[in-house]
C-alpha cells in the first residue's frame, strides 16, 4: 500500500505544477480535468500524509524504548501506543479511499420517477419523492431543472425527468434507483384502509455529447401539439418533441418548453443518458458476480425502501436500516440514509477485495 501511495503522491505533486503552467490553465478541457484529479486526490494525500505523521512518532517513541531510559520510559510507552493506534486508523481510512472509484461519481444525473402500482395513490406518491429530492438537492447545493413531465389531474405525477447539477451529484443520488413502496391510508379513502403502492425510480448519470456520437439517421424526430396547461401558446404550436431511438427503440418526449429547439435540446440530453445507462448495464452485466457483493444491483425492479406513514418510518431495505424520521425525510433530510448506503458499500468492497 505504502508503494502505492508514494506513487500517487509523485502524480499529485506532478499535477500540482501542471495546473500552476499557464499553458495549462489556456487550455481549459485540460485544466478542468487536471483540476478534478487534483481534488480527488486531495483527501488521500491529507490522510497519507497523517500516516507519515504518525509513523514517524511511532519510531521516535520505539526507538526511546529502545534505548532504557527509565525517565522517559512512561512518556515513550504512551507515545507509542498512541502513534500505533493512528498508524492503524490512518491505515483503515487509506484503504477505503484507495477503493476503486466510480468513474461517474462527479457527474450530473438524471432522475426519472414513475408512479407504479396503485394509480393515483402512487401518481401522488411520485410528486412527493420529487419534492424530496430536490429539497436534497437544495441542502447539497445542487441546482435541478425538469425536463419532462406528465401530471395527472389532482396534483400527481405520472411520470417526470429531471437533472441535478452540481459536483458529485452521482455520488449522493446513484443508490436511490429501485423500487420505491409506499404504505398509507390515501384521503380518498373512508374505511381508514392502509393501501400500499409503488414509485420506480432510475438515476441516470449524465451522459456528455463526448461519451459517444449518435448519428442523427438513427433517429426520428416527431414534433406534434402540446397538451395539458401552459396557455394557448402551447396547445396551439408544435412546439414538443418526441425522439426515437431507431436502434433501440428508446422514445423520449419533452413538451415544457415553448420553444422546439428547447425542446429537442432537453429531449436529447435524456437520450444521451438513457443510451449512456444502457451501455453501464452491458458491462454491469459482465461483472455481475462482483456486483452482487455491493449494496444494490441498481435493478429498477428491485424493492429498495418502504415509506410507512402510519409508524412515520423508512426502511432501506438493502442494509436492514429503519429510520423513524419519515416526515424529515420526505423533507429531503436524506444523508445519513445516503452515507450509510455509501458506507456498506465500501464495506462491501473492502471484503471482496476490490
Amino acid at each position: 500500500m505504502i508503494e502505492k501511495l508514494s506513487e500517487i503522491e509523485k502524480r499529485f505533486n506532478e499535477i500540482g505544477e501542471m495546473i500552476a503552467d499557464p499553458a495549462i490553465i489556456s487550455d481549459q478541457a485540460n485544466y478542468t480535468k487536471l483540476m478534478r484529479e487534483h481534488k480527488h486526490l486531495t483527501p488521500i494525500m491529507d490522510e497519507f500524509a497523517r500516516y507519515k505523521s504518525f509513523a514517524t512518532a511511532f519510531e521516535e517513541a520505539k526507538e526511546l524504548l529502545d534505548m532504557g531510559d527509565s525517565e522517559l520510559k512512561e512518556l515513550a510507552e504512551a507515545e507509542y501506543k498512541e502513534s500505533k493506534e493512528g498508524m492503524e486508523a490512518s491505515a483503515e481510512a487509506l484503504k477505503i479511499l484507495l477503493l476503486p472509484r466510480d468513474p461517474n461519481d462527479d457527474r450530473n444525473v438524471i432522475v426519472e420517477i414513475r408512479g407504479g402500482a396503485g394509480g393515483e395513490e402512487a401518481a401522488l406518491f411520485a410528486a412527493a419523492l420529487f419534492r424530496m429530492y430536490t429539497m436534497y438537492a437544495e441542502t447539497k447545493g445542487f441546482k435541478y431543472e425538469v425536463l419532462s413531465l406528465n401530471e395527472t389531474g389532482l396534483g400527481g405525477i405520472k411520470e417526470i425527468a429531471f437533472n441535478i447539477t452540481g459536483d458529485g451529484a452521482d455520488s449522493r443520488y446513484k443508490f436511490e434507483s429501485g423500487v420505491h413502496r409506499v404504505q398509507r391510508v390515501p384521503e380518498t379513502e373512508s374505511g381508514g384502509r392502509i393501501h400500499t403502492s409503488t414509485v420506480t425510480v432510475a438515476v441516470l448519470p449524465e451522459a456528455e455529447e463526448v461519451d459517444f456520437e449518435i448519428n442523427p439517421a438513427d433517429l426520428q424526430v416527431d414534433t406534434y401539439r402540446a397538451s395539458g396547461a401552459g396557455g394557448q401558446h402551447v396547445n396551439k404550436t408544435e412546439s414538443a418533441i418526441r425522439i426515437t431511438h431507431l436502434p433501440t427503440g428508446l422514445v423520449v418526449e419533452c413538451q415544457d418548453e415553448r420553444s422546439q429547439h428547447k425542446n429537442r435540446d432537453k429531449a436529447m440530453k435524456v437520450l444521451r443518458s438513457r443510451l449512456l445507462d444502457m451501455e453501464m448495464a452491458k458491462q454491469q452485466a459482465e461483472i455481475a458476480d462482483q456486483r452482487k457483493s455491493q449494496v444494490g444491483t441498481g435493478d429498477r425492479s428491485e424493492r429498495i425502501r418502504t415509506y410507512n406513514y402510519p409508524q412515520g418510518r423508512v426502511t432501506d431495505h438493502r442494509i436492514g436500516l429503519t429510520l423513524y424520521k419519515l416526515e424529515q425525510t420526505l423533507a429531503g433530510d436524506l444523508d445519513e440514509l445516503v452515507d450509510a448506503l455509501i458506507t456498506a458499500d465500501q464495506t462491501e468492497k473492502l471484503k471482496a477485495g476490490l
